[in-house]
């Protein structure tokens, strides 16, 4: 059986991380948009938030712009991805799912790609997990679980240094 023929498997995103924390105080980073914004842009980009409402029907607009300049992979303008969001689930302390869509022209960066993450507390602190799905064809795996990676990693950072 060729690669041509051989039938697709969805493609799922990953990352997931540890964080010394409970589960009510990463949920609350989550839902607080100050917060959000501190934590959630990947390592070389800032974040503003221009619309956040975290309840089930809620929606949101976040910009995050690169630091250093424009990229190839810039989605909404040469620096920038702007992205529109609906809140689909919003458990307290245990889960978020959000569908979210590139503000875009450029077709490889179009479709509503869904992310969840989940909350686990364990006696020590709480597991961050993040799935995505449906992700556009122009973000390459590769780069798009480092930059998960890397939110997740400046989640910890923020949780550590809001608890010194």
């Amino acid at each position: 059986m060729t690669d041509l023929a051989r039938p697709q498997m969805p493609r799922v995103d990953h990352a997931m991380l540890w964080i010394d924390a409970p589960a009510p105080r990463v949920f609350n980073a989550w839902t607080d948009p100050r917060a959000l914004i501190e934590w959630l842009p990947p390592e070389g980009m800032r974040g503003r938030v221009a619309r956040f409402d975290p309840q089930p029907g809620g929606s949101f607009r976040l910009t995050l712009t690169r630091t250093d300049g424009p990229a190839a992979d810039a989605k909404s303008t040469d620096d920038s991805d702007v992205v529109e969001g609906r809140f689909v689930v919003v458990e307290p302390h245990a889960r978020i799912s959000v569908e979210v869509d590139f503000d875009s022209e450029r077709p490889e960066f179009q479709g509503t790609m869904t992310m969840e993450w989940t909350f686990t507390t364990d006696k020590m602190g709480t597991t961050v997990r993040i799935a995505a799905w449906n992700v556009p064809p122009g973000i390459d795996p590769r780069d798009h679980e480092a930059g998960l990676a890397s939110s997740l990693t400046n989640l910890s950072r923020y949780l550590a240094k809001e608890a010194a």
